[in-house]
């Protein structure tokens, strides 16, 4: 099977930025280090300030479906990001390789 791209955008409150910049790096750094995660980066939208993009590159649907399988300091990092976005609302999307 080929690759799974799964992205999450959020917009984030304009007051939390500070908070939201430094949550970000702990995220990268803990999903990093999960396995299965082949790639994992953060966008910022050039043009709406505070749009942000989490952008997962998985090897295959496998490594893919065990990111659900979340530990209690992800659990942490995604309640501390859901208390910073702008009417709680996420996009989600997942492509997949043909």
């Amino acid at each position: 099977m080929g690759k799974v791209i799964f992205t999450i955008s959020y917009d984030i409150d304009p007051g939390k930025r500070d908070e939201y910049l430094p949550l970000s790096k702990k995220m990268k750094e803990h999903l990093l280090q999960k396995a299965g995660v082949g790639e994992y980066s953060i966008f910022e939208n050039k043009r709406k300030q505070n749009s942000f993009s989490e952008v997962f590159i998985f090897n295959s649907i496998d490594d893919y479906d065990g990111l659900e399988d979340e530990d209690d300091t992800m659990q942490t990092l995604m309640t501390q990001l859901e208390s910073m976005i702008t009417d709680g609302k996420m996009k989600y999307s997942t492509l997949v390789e043909v």
